[in-house]
């Protein structure tokens, strides 16, 4: 059994810097996924028009891949990259999803008090 004998920081240091990497990955994949299904639904309702029924849908959409491209900046942030203009060409993230990172949805019923 061998024994490693590096300094427990530099073991924790590993690590840490293993899961930032894990979580960037996953990060980066929920936005790709969220972006696909964006695309997906207007390359779908594109020869229709879109109809008013779909806006919802689309809105929602839309707000998933913020939400996913906010958690994603946030998670390359913390590990020291702060540049999102490379994120933003290489996912090619429409304007409108830019635009909506990061905002909190707004609740579907009026709370009572």
């Amino acid at each position: 059994m061998s024994r490693d004998l590096r300094p427990p920081v530099d073991i924790l240091h590993y690590e840490i810097v293993q899961e930032q990497a894990s979580a960037l990955g996953r990060m980066g994949r929920t936005l790709e996924q969220s972006l696909a299904r964006l695309r997906e639904f207007d390359a779908a309702h594109e020869r229709a028009g879109t109809p008013a029924s779909t806006q919802p849908a689309r809105r929602k959409l839309v707000a998933e891949a913020g939400q996913a491209l906010w958690m994603f900046v946030v998670q390359r942030e913390a590990t020291g990259l702060r540049d999102s203009r490379h994120i933003m060409r290489t996912y090619n993230v429409p304007g409108e999803v830019q635009r909506c990172m990061g905002l909190a949805p707004t609740p579907s019923k009026p709370t009572s008090k």
